[in-house]
């Protein structure tokens, strides 16, 4: 873990093999986000899953990526879509520059696997997210692929189910594709 994506990669991320794979607008609907809600996007990036869930939700959507070109990246784009409800948030995962309770939803697309200490990051999400809120989780199943990061660098996804759940929460997995899982996240009181 901790292994960054390279922003000079960044076109790969709409590719329309990937955009297949996974479609945002599909995903967030199935996840529950609706009009009103306050959502994060944990590794942001450029936007994939960003500006989906602020058009959609119409409220405040705070992008935390630890990578500001990622972030300026979704500035361009979310300017030339005329989306105008993303609070940008230079972050990593460990400590993020939120208040307690600030979020209905959050969503933490192919991130988890680059955060260094999964435990803090888990800390956090839990300190942001509003009681009853819920997260949404992909990331790359533990598999040889043509798309994705290396094998090595994948969290197989019964590891991070119990991590899960050694950290609280209660986790749903789902495997909507070979190469990618989905772990609905609830924290346990």
């Amino acid at each position: 873990m901790g292994h960054r994506f390279n922003p000079e990669n960044v076109q790969k991320l709409h590719e329309p093999k990937r955009q297949k794979l996974l479609p945002a607008a599909e995903i967030i609907r199935d996840f529950g986000i609706g009009r009103g809600d306050k959502v994060a996007d944990l590794g942001a990036g450029s936007g994939y899953f960003t500006i989906p869930i602020a058009k959609e939700t119409g409220e405040d959507v705070y992008a935390v990526d630890i990578e500001p070109k990622m972030l300026d990246v979704l500035k361009e784009r979310a300017t030339a879509d005329k989306v105008e409800n993303i609070r940008y948030v230079v972050s990593d995962l460990e400590k993020i520059p939120l208040d307690n309770n600030t979020v209905d939803k959050m969503v933490a697309a192919f991130v988890l696997h680059e955060v260094e200490n999964l435990s803090n990051a888990l800390d956090e999400i839990k300190r942001i997210l509003k009681p009853g809120g819920n997260v949404l989780v992909l990331e790359w199943e533990a598999v040889d692929s043509e798309i994705g990061p290396p094998i090595s660098e994948r969290i197989p996804s019964d590891g991070l189910v119990e991590t899960l759940g050694r950290h609280g929460f209660e986790a749903k997995l789902s495997h909507p594709s070979e190469v990618h899982y989905t772990v609905v996240l609830t924290p346990v009181s």
